[in-house]
């Protein structure tokens, strides 16, 4: 069983942009209402899917209204990505930190007001 984790969306182009750009994703397909994209190392997908398209059903018609998803994306080198987004100029949301259950992470937000937590997951500090 895999996951494919869909968002409908106006913001076809934008996103794309930003995830192949920002992200370095790639696109495994897409066509003129529809696109599905997959991690650097085509691990995990995502799609984006137009809304109110003909070709769906109304229970694929209605677009995601920017809150109340997050993104998680595992990275080895936090430090580095985190640098590279800098660089590329992209507003960090939450800058990158240390959390006490081991987590190193940042956050930034995609066009559809997604949150993605870049993270290094590691083992808790000890007390």
């Amino acid at each position: 069983m895999t996951l494919n984790a869909g968002i409908i969306t106006e913001k076809l182009a934008e996103t794309k942009a930003f995830y192949t750009k920002t992200l370095g994703f790639g696109v495994t397909f897409e066509n003129e209402f529809y696109i599905l994209m997959h991690t650097p190392n085509k691990e995990a997908e995502i799609s984006f899917l137009l809304p109110n398209h003909p070709s769906q059903k109304p229970f694929f018609h209605k677009p995601f209204q920017g809150q109340g998803m997050y993104l998680t994306i595992e990275v080895e080198d936090v430090d580095k990505i985190y640098r590279e987004l800098k660089r590329k100029g992209i507003k960090i949301e939450i800058d990158i930190r240390n959390e006490p259950w081991g987590d190193r992470h940042f956050a930034i937000q995609d066009p559809n007001g997604i949150g993605i937590d870049i993270v290094k997951y590691s083992a808790p500090h000890k007390q």
